[in-house]
């Protein structure tokens, strides 16, 4: 017995070594990101004083991050499960989460809560935010966005396009991107970096034709792309009033919320195919019935004219669902109709696969379907109703009861979650609405606010929100996953 349980910590021991070379590569990235915003110095060189709040941390996690992964690269490459890939992405989220305070400690000036609250809200693509964009940096701003635009793509994508051997699906599924575009997961992550990169270096060229700063091209570029909606400006798109900007800022924001793969069939000119992406369809019709109940029922006679009612309209409707965040208006003087469209839209959310927070439009129309299909059971003999299938990607799925109770069980457990953050928000003062708008805003990542996020809110208010973005991030089950495993082990070794 003594022996097979020195031998069970050895192996606990070994395969920890391996968990850390993952961490020490992901640690490498979120050096790097520390360091990246250091090149806003070439356009503002005024700002070189507070260079050295980027580059000491930056540099040590780099160098610690080489020594970990080190270890790895002279072993070879080793395949992960689902629960040590559930270790790694969150050991690694709290990792970044947390060295990335130290800048908004240090440069930004903000107190420890209001620190982790940017930087969750950065890595989660989130887009709620503490800091007064109008007092803060070039170089604040742009490591702001770059979280963003790291956070989107997920540490795992990053991580396995770098690798030189496979290293199994643990990683990329626990970070909810099992999906692959190539049988090959290295392959796949790479083709999802480029498309990703070309979208990217297309919106900033976009954004530069029709009228923004090139500073602002690429900031908005970044966190539009990832469904982020953090902005430069106090008030967001608003602060322009452009159309043509507002087209390119709502082309970017559907792209980030569509799954790769329908990214990927788009580019291969497979109309069909995206079309009967169950997705796709969903996500027109909600776009569609959204935007014309705030047309026809919550903008008339708020703004100057019905062109701008309608702007105003689609735009907040496409920012709600692909969960981006970006607004070019206040919520305050809405009915509270549209707030309930809102609420609704962003706890949807953009495709599973993508960007975008939210339960996702495929669990969405998962349950529909599985509805239906229990209507049939009940009214018709048995023999007659036949499982039903959904397209998902290019291929056509068909669902069992045990797919369905999982994924009505992340939606139970996703509700629930929400009704409690919800209920600690009312417990701090706010009204019913405001609260409920506020944090389906936390929990899908979305980053629109009707006022309740502020630097000056309850610090037990902003640590809910914190983790309603952590949680919402990694879709529950991953954290608690890690979490569990962690502590079984720990006790394995202690014990």
């Amino acid at each position: 017995m003594v022996r097979e349980k020195l031998l069970y910590r050895q192996l606990l021991y070994r395969r920890y070594q391996t968990i850390f070379s993952y961490i020490g590569l992901i640690g490498m990235i979120v050096g790097i990101a520390l360091l990246a915003p250091l090149l806003a110095l070439l356009a503002y060189p005024e700002e070189i004083k507070l260079a050295w709040g980027f580059a000491l941390p930056g540099i040590t996690l780099l160098l610690l991050g080489m020594g970990l992964w080190r270890r790895l690269a002279l072993q070879g490459t080793t395949s992960l499960t689902l629960q040590e890939g559930a270790m790694i992405v969150v050991l690694s989220w709290l990792l970044a989460i947390a060295i990335s305070t130290i800048p908004l400690l240090l440069i930004a000036k903000l107190n420890l809560t209001q620190a982790v609250f940017e930087s969750t809200s950065g890595w989660t693509t989130t887009g709620l935010s503490v800091i007064n964009v109008t007092q803060s940096p070039h170089i604040i701003l742009l490591f702001r966005s770059i979280t963003q635009l790291l956070g989107g793509a997920g540490f795992a994508i990053i991580a396995l396009s770098a690798i030189t051997a496979p290293a199994g699906v643990g990683l990329a599924t626990a970070e909810g991107r099992g999906e692959q575009l190539a049988p090959n997961v290295r392959r796949s992550a790479k083709l999802v970096l480029s498309i990703y990169t070309a979208y990217i270096a297309l919106g900033i060229v976009a954004l530069r034709l029709v009228g923004m700063e090139w500073f602002d091209a690429i900031n908005h570029s970044f966190t539009a792309i990832s469904t982020g909606g953090f902005s430069t400006r106090r008030e967001s798109i608003g602060e322009w009033n452009n159309p043509m900007i507002e087209v390119v800022i709502i082309g970017l924001m559907l792209l980030g919320s569509w799954n790769y793969v329908t990214c990927y069939l788009l580019l291969k000119g497979k109309i069909q195919a995206v079309w009967r992406n169950a997705e796709m369809r969903l996500q027109a019709f909600l776009l569609v019935v959204g935007g014309s109940i705030l047309f026809l029922l919550v903008t008339p006679g708020l703004y100057t004219n019905q062109a701008k009612a309608m702007r105003v309209s689609i735009f907040e409707t496409i920012a709600a669902l692909s969960t981006t965040g970006y607004a070019t208006v206040s919520y305050i003087n809405w009915k509270h109709l549209g707030w309930l469209i809102m609420i609704i839209l962003m706890l949807v959310g953009g495709g599973t696969g993508s960007t975008a927070g939210g339960i996702k439009l495929y669990r969405i129309y998962i349950i529909y379907r599985s509805l239906l299909w229990e209507v049939r059971r009940m009214l018709l003999p048995t023999s007659v109703v036949t499982e039903p299938n959904i397209w998902h990607g290019n291929r056509q799925r068909f669902l069992n009861d045990s797919q369905i109770r999982q994924i009505s069980m992340f939606v139970f457990l996703y509700l629930f979650v929400y009704v409690i953050g919800s209920g600690i928000i009312t417990a701090y003062g706010y009204s019913l609405p405001e609260s409920l708008f506020e944090y389906a805003s936390t929990l899908s990542t979305v980053g629109l606010s009707v006022g309740v996020t502020t630097a000056d809110a309850p610090a037990g208010l902003l640590w809910t929100e914190i983790v309603g973005m952590f949680l919402g991030r990694l879709e529950f089950l991953t954290v608690f996953v890690g979490i569990i495993q962690i502590s079984q082990n720990i006790k394995e070794i202690l014990g």
